[in-house]
């Protein structure tokens, strides 16, 4: 993912779905570097983890 991206899904009203190696993880924050971004896991808030922004990935939703 990139920067711009990861910024709009950040301070979007909706709910974007964002995996980090599989994982669905919801973006808390972006660092001032914007190279990483603090992540957690959608379903526990307690686990944090800053990770590279390039290895997030935005899960297309398939309409059938």
């Amino acid at each position: 993912m990139d920067i711009n991206r990861a910024k709009q899904i950040v301070s979007s009203p909706s709910e974007i779905d964002v995996s980090y190696n599989g994982v669905s993880v919801w973006i808390d924050r972006i660092h001032d570097n914007e190279k990483l971004a603090t992540v957690h896991l959608r379903h526990s808030l307690e686990e944090r983890s800053e990770v590279d922004i390039s290895e997030l990935k935005e899960e297309k939703i398939e309409i059938q």
